[in-house]
């Protein structure tokens, strides 16, 4: 049997997932998928700046591997997905200068308006069709140059999952899916702006962009001597939402769709980019994706939820909290995309703050406080499929939910009360299905990927509510 393993790397946790076909029945094969080594993730303070343990991160990346291998099922192939926007720089030998900061560091606050004064809101929007978050690599670059500053030291700069990958290769290539999130891509000709760049003053340290399910090379001869075998880096959807969006079961052409985690990403698929204006006004995003454009916008996610439970001592489950939160009575709604959010003292406080200065009513109980998460959840979902429906002129029925917010069955169904419309849940592993996935086509286990979303539906149950 040949396996592939789906390194999906999140903000709290990564996972190693190997992914196998099996074909006991040959009418009907199913994607078999085993979780082989789980840990935990988060930025921590050094130097004043919140930032990625990258070492940390590498030395789980080995472990993991090596567990495969422990098991009998040494992969023939591995590709790493993780979030969007965060970067490593490289000095003139390949080596990491400095730490990977965090997209939540304040060192971000007010970047854009620094952006702005070198090239124009409206311009970077028309070349890259980039929602404006400050947490974009093109601003968080900003706040290097203004605080730390570009040395001759400086010569390579690699997305977060571009710098595992070269680390386990020993290759510096961008993945296209990644490199979209940083706002420093042109959405038309899908390579560097270096228009912008310049216009920035930041130095050309970019490295050469290459589609999802590239091959990459095998793993460096100091890796396959660390782990004891050989296989092949490829490269998936670098893109930790890119790769779930893969695995959507739908086999409508256009689904509407939310990628829900620490972020819920809602969406469609196009051919092409809209840059346009009324695209700007309401803040749609133009991410790259494997074959597709995914227009959407970033809502922020299961992170409220997150900081909560962390808050009350992890005391209760997230099954525990949506039980808890369904029996509650409270209406009020806070704006999930306030910058409050972003990474408060205490997102328990935020929330009560943000209910206070509205006027509504402050949550006091933990069913309460997740409560008001839950719906004003939903309602920002009923919020972007009605602008969705403006923008695209399309009318959609259905929405598809994958990852892990998936299993929020009463979060499901609130989104289903709240649009109007069907809601289909599942597979909540879908970024890592969808890593492997790439990987199989890649390597000739599948022919295409309407092959790989026919083996989902296939194989996975997807739960489905209704208005």
């Amino acid at each position: 049997m040949r396996y592939f393993c789906a390194i999906d790397i999140g903000a709290s946790n990564g996972r190693h997932v190997l992914g196998s076909i099996s074909k006991e029945d040959s009418n009907r094969p199913q994607l078999q998928i085993e979780e082989v080594h789980r840990f935990p993730n988060g930025f921590i303070k050094k130097n004043n700046r919140y930032v990625w343990d990258i070492d940390k991160l590498f030395d789980e990346i080995l472990t993991g591997l090596k567990k495969c291998a422990d098991l009998g099922k040494a992969p023939e192939s591995v590709g790493i997905d993780t979030w969007g926007v965060d970067y490593v720089l490289l000095d003139k030998n390949g080596n990491r200068v400095g730490d990977a900061v965090s997209y939540r560091d304040p060192r971000v606050d007010g970047m854009d308006a620094e952006v702005f004064k070198h090239i124009g809101k409206q311009e970077i929007y028309r070349r890259t069709g980039i929602q404006f978050m400050t947490i974009n690599t093109i601003f968080q670059l900003m706040a290097h140059k203004l605080s730390d500053g570009f040395g001759e030291d400086i010569a390579a700069l690699l997305m977060l999952p571009d710098y595992l990958h070269y680390l386990l290769s020993g290759v510096m290539k961008t993945e296209y899916s990644i490199a979209s999130t940083s706002g420093l891509l042109n959405a038309h000709d899908r390579n560097w702006d270096r228009e912008i760049i310049s216009a920035c003053g930041y130095p050309d340290i970019f490295q050469e962009i290459i589609p999802p399910g590239s091959i990459l090379g095998p793993l460096s001869s100091k890796i396959c001597e660390s782990l004891g075998f050989d296989c092949t880096v490829i490269v998936p959807a670098s893109h930790d939402t890119a790769s779930a969006i893969m695995a959507l079961p739908s086999s409508v052409e256009d689904p509407m769709y939310i990628s829900s985690g620490t972020w819920s990403l809602m969406g469609v698929l196009r051919d092409k980019p809209g840059c346009d204006e009324q695209s700007r006004k309401y803040d749609f995003t133009n991410e790259g994706g494997y074959g597709h454009i995914r227009y959407l916008k970033n809502i922020m996610g299961l992170w409220l939820i997150q900081r909560v439970r962390e808050e009350l001592d992890e005391e209760y489950s997230y099954q525990q909290l949506c039980e808890m939160a369904e029996q509650e009575t409270i209406e009020s709604i806070i704006d999930c995309n306030d910058s409050i959010f972003t990474n408060p003292d205490s997102m328990i406080n935020a929330i009560k703050e943000v209910c206070k200065t509205t006027g509504q009513r402050e949550p006091s109980t933990a069913g309460e406080l997740a409560a008001v998460v839950y719906n004003s959840l939903a309602h920002s979902y009923r919020k972007t499929s009605d602008e969705i429906e403006l923008l695209t002129q399309k009318k959609y029925d259905g929405i598809n939910i994958v990852g892990g917010g998936s299993k929020a069955s009463y979060l499901n169904r609130l989104a289903a009360k709240y649009t109007g419309k069907t809601v289909y849940a599942g597979p909540s592993e879908a970024t890592a299905i969808g890593n492997i996935m790439a990987q199989m086509i890649a390597a000739g286990e599948l022919p295409d990927l309407p092959a790989g979303q026919q083996l989902i539906r296939d194989t996975f149950e997807i739960n489905v509510y209704n208005t």
